[in-house]
């Protein structure tokens, strides 16, 4: 067990340096080709900071252990409400100010996509039909995104144009590529290995370690936007990724192959995400998030913990 826990943390580590490294390579090469900041922001930073749900998923499905998948984009909503945002408020030490129309509207597709998510997934399976209409969705949020002239005065202001040449960028996209392909396989590997070991249903470890560990993408974001005084920023991060993971991970995933829901996964944790997703709705109405509310948020996901690990008990 111990050796298949090292080959987790491992893996799960090659996973998520080399999706970091592949983003800022990503933004490099389209910066040189003249894309402008805010179609790398939305898409690439966007999409990069959720490379380990997307791989990790495919790589799941292809193996027959789609309950990871699920377990994984539940888990990972979760943690970025209840969590990420949790902190971000924390970190802030002031009230977060929420002033953007873009950011309320990210809200109504955040929520609108768990509910959309917690339909397909009623059932039990994601069918291939079902994926459509969650991509369908995304489309949606995506034309809007590409229309929205005041996200693209917030994401990416920082980023230089690279002054040497490409070839460097696209050797360390190359190499990314295949460490987050690596890193993903070994990642499902080891849940399959430490489930079959422990006796728990792999769905129960992705919802936990995995999508803890694959979040930790988004709180680097997030943290790094906070310090530079950007704590909206962050709160719009973590709308994002939600929405993300709600409609365009089990959307594309779900082209390789159906997507088993667990039965435990449908009575405790996919409640849990309404929950969170309409809790997080109704404290934002007033677009201010307190650091109370923060710690609020983690003591949500510190119960979520709770129950998860009574189940295992």
């Amino acid at each position: 067990m111990l050796t298949w826990i090292g080959v987790f943390l491992a893996s799960l580590t090659v996973l998520l340096v080399s999706s970091k490294y592949f983003t800022n390579a990503a933004e490099k090469i389209g910066l040189h080709f003249g894309l402008s900041p805010f179609v790398i922001g939305v898409f690439i930073i966007g999409i990069g900071t959720s490379l380990p749900e997307l791989i990790s998923g495919f790589l799941a499905v292809n193996k027959g252990a789609s309950g990871i998948v699920s377990g994984n984009i539940l888990g990972a909503n979760i943690s970025n409400i209840f969590l990420i945002a949790g902190i971000a408020a924390l970190l802030a030490k002031k009230r977060i100010d929420l002033g953007s129309q873009y950011i309320m509207i990210d809200l109504h597709f955040m929520v609108g996509g768990a509910f959309l998510l917690g339909l397909v997934m009623y059932d039990g399976v994601i069918a291939f039909p079902e994926g459509l209409f969650l991509l369908a969705a995304f489309a949606t949020y995506t034309i809007y995104i590409l229309y929205s002239s005041n996200k693209a005065e917030v994401i990416l202001e920082d980023i230089d144009k690279p002054k040497e040449g490409i070839t460097k960028f696209v050797v360390i996209l190359l190499g990314c590529a295949v460490g987050i392909y690596l890193g993903a396989d070994y990642t499902v590997l080891a849940i399959e290995k430490m489930a079959g070991i422990a006796n728990i249903p792999p769905s129960i470890i992705s919802l936990t370690a995995l999508s803890l560990g694959t979040t930790l993408p988004e709180l680097s974001v997030n943290i790094s936007a906070i310090r530079q005084g950007k704590a909206e920023m962050a709160i719009g991060n973590v709308l994002g990724s939600c929405v993300f993971n709600s409609l365009a991970v089990p959307g594309l995933v779900g082209m390789a192959g159906d997507i088993i829901v667990p039965a435990d996964l449908i009575s405790f944790s996919l409640p849990m995400l309404l929950v969170a997703s309409v809790f997080f709705y109704l404290l934002t109405l007033d677009k201010k998030i307190s650091p109370y509310e923060g710690v609020l948020f983690v003591i949500f996901y510190g119960f979520f913990l709770f129950k998860i690990a009574s189940t295992m008990v």
